[in-house]
């Protein structure tokens, strides 16, 4: 299947690149292939250098970059302007370049002709949305790695060696007639296959630890009722995210927020009450707790640290559980004994003891591959998925002595998935998703 580019790049695109509102400095920017003229007929003068001081006629002053087609980030003829961050200066800017020849650009589409000019593949494209949207450093440097190419290299070079064999077995069928004619060595491509199939899997399963750089290690915050439970989620935040009250059964319904430590995101999730209630409202509520500590790495079980210790009625299984001993500053230190767990008061808020064990934690669960590649992507890890499929389906067509030409058809099926990945094979539809989630200007 052919890569579909239905994009005509024969116009040039204007948007302002950065946020709305009011700021030091904008920048607008232009890209196709009338950019610079444009740019020369809005400045007033010749833009001959790559970087110039501009005084835009009757707008502002200001600083204007030139780049030349293919030295771009999107390889076309691009030119932006720094100006000053009025809003009435940015609008104006920018009408006046469409007035000149331009258009709105619409979402992602710098970085979609960054893409079909093949400045980056489909993988580093993505990562573009996913460094601007980063918000841990973890976070950051997983898009940063991606975008430098982490996981196009290992695509590109898995695609390849299979794309070999893959030609190899297709030869054969050429020369169908002469049956002692083997051009794809069988023990080769099994010891191939082997290697491929380990490093898709290593790649699929790396998938739960990329999911939880992008949106947060899960964290369920559990316990009986009253025993402070939203006030270490405020705590924890530095905020009054949730409803604090003497009352037990306040909090009815998960509470989230996001917490970085260490460089790390974690998502917290503040559960209502365990107890016996005839309260439907408050029962619904508790059923979520249920469900919120089974879609949880870390459950912190919190507990009063003057009463008895209550067991959880749920499966924990598999989940790393931190016990917290909460309102200790109602004990005498003689009374703080027991060493299964940390103590702490919320409601004071000193809980660097429980940061640190969170930060450890984190690193035990964030365990990427030996060359530190993973995917956070759902579609990266769906495409890897019918990669992996289809290699398995080819080895059992090897013990079973198929003929080459119903290897190929499995090989193909994992080469197109591969390729899906990297934007080799692609469509129109699966582009305009993609780029569509982008902010305008980018």
């Amino acid at each position: 299947m052919e890569n579909v580019m239905p994009v005509q790049m024969t116009d040039t695109i204007a948007a302002v690149s950065t946020p709305y509102g009011v700021g030091g400095i904008a920048v607008v920017r232009m890209s196709g292939p009338d950019a610079i003229a444009i740019g020369e007929q809005v400045a007033g003068k010749p833009l001959v250098r790559s970087l110039q001081f501009c005084s835009v006629p009757d707008l502002d002053d200001m600083v204007v970059s030139v780049f030349h087609a293919p030295h771009s980030f999107t390889g076309e003829n691009q030119v932006e302007f720094s100006c000053h961050g009025s809003l009435y200066i940015q609008q104006e800017l920018l009408r006046r370049l469409i007035e000149h020849g331009a258009r709105t650009a619409m979402a992602g589409e710098f970085t979609k002709r960054a893409f079909l000019n093949g400045k980056m593949d489909l993988s580093q494209a993505e990562a573009v949305a996913d460094l601007i949207a980063s918000r841990s450093e973890a976070e950051k440097n997983l898009a940063l790695s991606h975008l430098r190419g982490g996981i196009s290299g290992e695509i590109a070079h898995l695609r390849q060696q299979l794309l070999d064999f893959t030609s190899l077995l297709e030869l054969e069928l050429d020369f169908s007639d002469h049956e002692d004619i083997e051009f794809a060595d069988r023990t080769q491509l099994k010891a191939l296959l082997s290697q491929v199939e380990q490093r898709l899997k290593s790649l699929v399963d790396s998938f739960k630890t990329g999911n939880a750089l992008r949106q947060g290690i899960p964290v369920a915050i559990v316990g009986a009722a009253n025993v402070g439970k939203s006030t270490l989620l405020n705590a924890l935040l530095g905020d009054n995210r949730a409803i604090v009250s003497d009352i037990p059964g306040t909090t009815r319904d998960t509470v989230e927020d996001t917490l970085v430590i260490e460089g790390v995101l974690f998502r917290l999730i503040d559960t209502a009450g365990i107890r016996t209630t005839q309260d439907k409202i408050e029962q619904l509520g508790i059923e979520r707790s249920r469900h919120a500590v089974s879609e949880a790495e870390i459950v912190l079980h919190l507990v009063d640290a003057t009463g008895a210790v209550p067991s959880l009625p749920f499966d924990l299984t598999g989940k790393h559980v931190l016990r917290l001993y909460n309102k200790v500053d109602l004990l005498s230190l003689d009374a703080l004994r027991k060493t299964d767990g940390i103590y702490i008061s919320a409601r004071q808020g000193n809980l660097s003891g429980l940061k640190e064990h969170l930060a450890s934690l984190a690193k035990e669960l964030l365990v990427l591959s030996g060359d530190g590649v993973c995917i956070s992507s759902v579609r990266h890890y769906e495409a890897l998925s019918r990669a992996l499929t289809a290699i398995i389906s080819v080895q059992h067509g090897l013990e079973e002595g198929l003929g080459g030409e119903l290897l190929s058809m499995d090989l193909h099926d994992a080469l197109f998935a591969l390729g899906e990945i990297s934007g080799e094979i692609t469509s129109d539809e699966v582009l305009g998703n993609i780029f569509s989630k982008f902010c305008i200007g980018k």
